[in-house]
């Protein structure tokens, strides 16, 4: 049997034992609901090969959609959305769910036409979502294989036509010559009928997928030109690798893992595919695994840490006209933020609500945002979540606010300080795992509110970032209003806060006599710039001690994001992204946070911890410790990388650009020579070499561009990770959208060597 029929074998043996798959299969007929006034029925079924949901109208004809099964990451039942939330009066829980999508695509909410139908599909789909998460590398080659054969077959009759053909390499992003195309063909055609069925085209298509320079890789370090036996293995990994460690016990670990063929396992010895299936496993990736788990001390004060942090993440959009929904605070808790920002204002019926005040966004109810968070907060990670109020609201509100945080967060929210006592330092992220913390203006400090104090709804001073989110005093074309230079706030909101008691930054000076550990002050961008320019080694030193935000200049209304990297360089823990915005800023962001188990925390280098050690991110020569490095990375090729413009015939010219973000002496980026007419396997061969001077906060970002002589390039896929994270050695990079979701199988094939420079 060959490897298209054991695939679609094994999905109909699948859809037979499974009864909610076999529902799935037949299909159904759901409402698709978009508000409360749209709701429309659409028919939805499972596709014979286990991995496409096909939906219609019934009044579009033959028009049809489809959207993979890999697109979907959860399945939500019940009123758990705003939209199904708003038709709770129409429609019963058990009929509904939500298919949750990855990046920022938006969801799709369902009504099922009875409960049964609906349990149906949400156990069927999370049947097979995680069914997906666990395929092999084999699995996935053949639903590849299968899902390029099902394109090709325009005709549905299970065979391909070398006119087929042609159309698929052009799918394919490839612009192959004619001739060269034909002598593939006539070779898979075994049979000789003029077309190719089956076996032909697996066949086919790994003469289109053999990769020539994987193979030199392997003829180099093979002694008998079949196979790599475990002394070729342990060579390859020393040199090739650069390897230095357990490198016998890990040959052998690779073979046992990898190695497809029983009979090689047999004779500890790997063949070319296993070989291949290593190079493109996550052990073969450019990211240390070891670094993609959480590996670092999480004991060590809060200050000491870089904290993934969202900015007015209420908005799905822009911050002028765009929509605040409770579904932001989702996504931005499940990618690993661990502060958010909640801005409120007094609402109708005595209840606050969150939006960006004085524009024309829409508002959310206080009490729904808190609600959220505390069934969110602790899903991806179970270390801190810090709620940024920016608090709008008159005294009465305020005390609304505060029942809705104690009653909602229960235990959640942190209270009193660790052991009841305002000790001389902040406290861990393991020490607050599973605590909420409000950061916001507090009446008095810690110590008044231990020994009780605290007079109720004394007056406080504004900090700095109520004004500046109200005026940006560089931009303020956005909108002004008077300034107040004191506010009311209520004592059970101030005693919500414990250790992050905002404070108006005054300098440097003053901040190192007078600031207690547990203040926190925010600045703009165009501030932190400025004091970074100005005093940089003394704003590292601050960091060092307590804790920064830092967030977007106001005339940003579009939601774009500035450098966070800037900030990285001088300690700044809280440096707050528009996450709903897809940018380069975002990448880099998601390349920082990617590591330590995506937690939202990751600690700072040593040398940025310590009040003994002097760092000027300007001058990073002048440290002690200084050893910069030397980056060589050999870009090989690319693998099957997405078309970027979809006109049929049309096939990308793609170059990869390395970025090296860090501090400003590292910054620096270099290119490869761009390639005409094929984005289905490029090869380049060329080397692109960097020195880093401080390797700790550096950020190394892969793009890979489709050329364009007229225009501006167009963008295909990124990958950025810590400069720490790599892997030496023969790499692939699974390069991720412009959204930062996955897109197998693209990847590119380098080389990579790092040696200490000077």
């Amino acid at each position: 049997m060959t490897d298209q029929e054991i695939a679609t074998h094994q999905s109909f043996l699948r859809i037979q034992m499974d009864a909610n798959l076999q529902s799935m299969h037949v299909g159904a007929v759901m409402r698709k609901v978009k508000s409360r006034t749209w709701k429309k029925q659409r028919y939805f079924r499972l596709q014979d090969d286990c991995a496409t949901i096909w939906y219609k109208s019934k009044k579009a004809g033959n028009a049809h959609s489809t959207f993979s099964i890999s697109d979907v990451e959860a399945v939500r039942e019940g009123h758990q959305s705003e939209v199904l939330l708003s038709i709770a009066d129409e429609f019963p829980a058990d009929r509904c769910f939500t298919l949750v999508f990855r990046g920022r695509r938006g969801n799709l909410d369902l009504v099922a036409e009875s409960a049964e139908e609906a349990q149906s599909w949400v156990k069927g789909m999370r049947k097979l979502i995680e069914s997906l998460e666990n395929m092999g590398e084999q699995e996935k080659l053949d639903q590849w294989i299968s899902d390029w054969f099902k394109k090709a077959d325009k005709n549905g009759d299970g065979r391909m036509n070398f006119k087929e053909v042609r159309d698929l390499l052009k799918m394919m992003n490839m612009d192959m010559n004619e001739d060269h195309a034909h002598r593939l063909f006539t070779k898979a055609d075994k049979s000789q009928s003029g077309t190719l069925e089956d076996d032909e085209f697996v066949l086919f298509y790994k003469m289109l997928t053999q990769r020539e320079e994987v193979d030199e890789i392997f003829q180099k370090y093979s002694s008998d030109g079949q196979t790599l036996s475990l002394r070729d293995l342990e060579e390859f990994l020393r040199e090739g690798q650069l390897e230095q460690e357990r490198v016998q016990e890990h040959a052998m670990e690779l073979i046992e893992r990898y190695e497809p063929s029983d009979t090689a396992k047999t004779r500890q010895a790997m063949t070319i595919d296993g070989f291949l299936m290593y190079l493109l496993s996550s052990e073969g990736s450019v990211f240390k695994p070891a670094m993609q788990q959480l590996y670092q001390d999480m004991s060590q004060p809060l200050c000491h840490y870089f904290i993934s942090s969202s900015h007015n993440t209420y908005l799905m959009g822009d911050q002028l006209r765009g929509s605040s929904s409770v579904e932001a605070y989702i996504r931005a808790l499940k990618r690993g933020c661990r502060c958010v920002e909640v801005d409120s204002w007094d609402g109708p019926n005595g209840e606050p609500v969150v939006y960006h005040g004085h524009t024309l966004t829409s508002k959310i109810l206080f009490k729904d945002v808190i609600t959220v968070i505390g069934n969110y907060a602790f899903k991806t990670s179970q270390y801190p979540v810090i709620l940024s109020i920016e608090n709008h609201c008159s005294v009465e509100q305020q005390r609304t606010m505060a029942v809705h945080l104690t009653r909602i967060l229960g235990d959640k929210l942190l209270r009193n300080t660790l052991e009841g006592k305002a000790n001389s330092g902040l406290p861990s992220p393991e020490d607050l795992k599973g605590k909420i913390l409000l950061k916001g203006k507090k009446i008095g400090g810690l110590e008044e509110s231990l020994s009780g104090v605290v007079e109720d709804a004394l007056a406080a001073e504004v900090s700095d970032e109520d004004d500046a989110a109200e005026i940006d005093e560089e931009n303020d074309i956005v909108r002004r209003r008077p300034k107040k230079s004191k506010q009311r706030l209520s004592k059970e909101l101030s005693d919500c806060v414990v250790y992050c008691k905002s404070v108006r930054f005054n300098s440097f000076k003053h901040s190192s006599v007078h600031s207690k550990f547990y203040e926190i002050s925010s600045f703009t961008e165009s501030k932190a710039k400025k004091h970074i320019k100005d005093a940089g080694a003394e704003f590292v030193h601050h960091n060092a001690r307590q804790l920064t935000r830092v967030y977007p200049n106001g005339i940003r209304t579009d939601s774009s994001n500035f450098n966070p990297q800037e900030m990285w360089n001088a300690g700044c823990q809280i440096v707050a992204l528009n996450v709903q915005t897809a940018s380069t800023e975002m990448d880099l962001n998601d390349g920082l946070f990617s590591q330590n188990g995506r937690c939202g925390y990751v600690l700072k280098p040593a040398f940025m911890r310590s009040m003994e050690k002097q760092f000027d991110p300007d001058h990073p020569e002048t440290r002690a410790g200084y050893r910069p490095v030397k980056l060589a990375v050999k870009v090989i090729s690319g693998q099957q990388l997405p078309k970027v413009n979809l006109k049929e015939g049309s096939i990308v010219d793609p170059l990869v650009r390395m970025e090296i973000h860090g501090v400003p002496k590292d910054q620096a980026k270099q290119e490869t020579r761009y390639i005409d007419n094929n984005g289905f396997n490029p090869v380049w061969r060329e080397t692109l070499k960097f020195t880093i001077h401080v390797p700790e906060l550096a950020l190394v970002r892969f793009v890979v561009e489709d050329h364009d002589k007229t225009s501006k390039n167009d963008f295909i896929g990124q990958y950025t990770l810590p400069f720490s994270c790599i892997q030496q050695g023969y790499r692939h990079i699974h390069i991720l959208s412009k959204d930062g979701t996955s897109i197998p199988p693209s990847s590119l094939f380098v080389h990579i060597r790092i040696k200490e420079g000077t």
